[in-house]
């Protein structure tokens, strides 16, 4: 099973920066860098179409994304208390 090799954000950038800037070609570029060409290709395709997230990193979330982490709880939360509210008034009252 081989190793896979993780490259960080600056390398993936100065790697892109070969094609987009200076004019190499992916394959050209990715065998100097010892890289695979597609792998190449595909971080310069996720540069082009990127949002300017581009290569954030493993669990680092855009604001989006952690606005929605932070709200998950919060919303089941209130949906139990919800839940809670509707089976308190569904009971009926025991008049004494």
């Amino acid at each position: 099973m081989a190793i896979r090799n993780r490259y960080t954000k600056e390398f993936k950038l100065d790697a892109v920066s070969l094609v987009i800037d200076q004019g190499h070609s992916p394959a050209e570029a990715a065998r100097g860098l010892d890289i695979n060409a597609n792998m190449l290709g595909r971080w310069v395709e996720e540069h082009q179409l990127g949002d300017g997230q581009t290569f954030r990193g493993n669990g680092k979330l855009n604001s989006e994304q952690e606005e929605i982490r932070k709200l998950k709880p919060q919303v089941k939360r209130l949906e139990m208390e919800k839940e809670i509210l509707k089976k308190a008034m569904a009971k009926p009252s025991n008049a004494l």
